[in-house]
């Protein structure tokens, strides 16, 4: 799979090309000040000088394609999961193919006086950023821990993040209302969902269900992950800074499901797992039950 991965990440580079012979073929018919900055209804309110714009425009994309480079690379290197890293590959060509768009429409903009509007194309992004958690989330639970003994559960939430989140949630509908172009509702409102299923998560928390089996992670009724008992290898509590960030985080062999900054250290074989919580002496009580179930 390296192979094929590697040459079609290769190939989003033509993007840079592409752009610069975009602007080549029409140099002589763009005007030397050229709109480049639209509102929400698609007319122009900012400038830029002819060399300033295609230079923007190749700097923009050149720093697009660095990103979503090293990205789809790093997450195929860490085997995390192939199908993981096709949809991330996916996302990246949607993302350059957007800044290729927007360039484009600039371009058509200052040759015909076409209004740019990208409404539809750019719903697109926050619609598939969801798929792409969900494929994310998907790849990562691991099988079903067969059925046993109930041990406890725990519950590690975030009042304060959901409540924070919902507030941002209110905001953004408030602006929402107040956007003039319809079409530009699309994006935010998709945004807003994005918002909205954040703020749910923080307060309904996740869910550690400890059997004599292992541990299962939930939160709103999905499972996250499993962890068999015989994965279990050593743990104990240990800090975790807010610039790591909260909710699901981590790549590769590492994954926090965090809303604090204490939890537990559990070391398996593939990888290091964080369980947050604001007691985390009782994590450490019922991982102690659970491997004395299943011995």
């Amino acid at each position: 799979m390296k192979r094929p991965f590697n040459i079609l990440i290769a190939l989003m580079w033509l993007a840079l090309p592409l752009t610069a012979w975009r602007y080549w073929t029409v140099w002589d018919r763009l005007p030397l000040h050229m709109a480049t900055h639209f509102d929400g209804n698609g007319h122009a309110h900012g400038w830029m000088l002819r060399n300033t714009s295609f230079q923007f425009a190749l700097g923009l994309t050149a720093f697009v394609l660095v990103v979503f480079t090293i990205i789809p690379s790093v997450i195929d290197r860490s085997n995390t999961s192939p199908t993981l890293s096709w949809a991330m590959l996916g996302f990246s060509y949607l993302m350059t193919g957007f800044i290729y768009f927007a360039n484009s429409k600039v371009i058509d903009y200052n040759l015909t006086g076409q209004e740019v509007h990208a409404d539809l194309v750019s719903a697109l992004i926050p619609g598939t950023v969801l798929i792409l958690v969900a494929i994310y989330l998907g790849t990562q639970r691991g099988a079903p821990l067969p059925a046993a003994h109930p041990i406890s559960e725990e519950v590690h939430a975030s009042r304060f993040w959901g409540m924070l989140i919902a507030v941002i949630v209110v905001v953004a509908l408030l602006f929402l209302s107040l956007v003039p172009a319809k079409g530009a509702r699309i994006p935010l409102a998709l945004v807003g969902v994005i918002l909205l299923s954040a703020a749910a998560l923080a307060w309904a928390g996740f869910h550690y269900i400890f059997t004599s089996s292992g541990i299962e992670i939930r939160t709103l009724g999905f499972r996250l992950r499993s962890i068999p008992a015989a994965q279990v290898q050593h743990y104990s509590i240990a800090s975790w800074s807010p610039l790591r960030g909260y909710g699901i985080r981590g790549i590769g062999n590492c994954r926090a499901y965090v809303w604090g900054n204490r939890g537990v250290r559990i070391q398996t074989p593939q990888g290091i797992v964080f369980l947050g919580h604001d007691e985390p002496e009782r994590i450490v009580h019922d991982l102690d039950a659970m491997k004395q179930f299943a011995h």
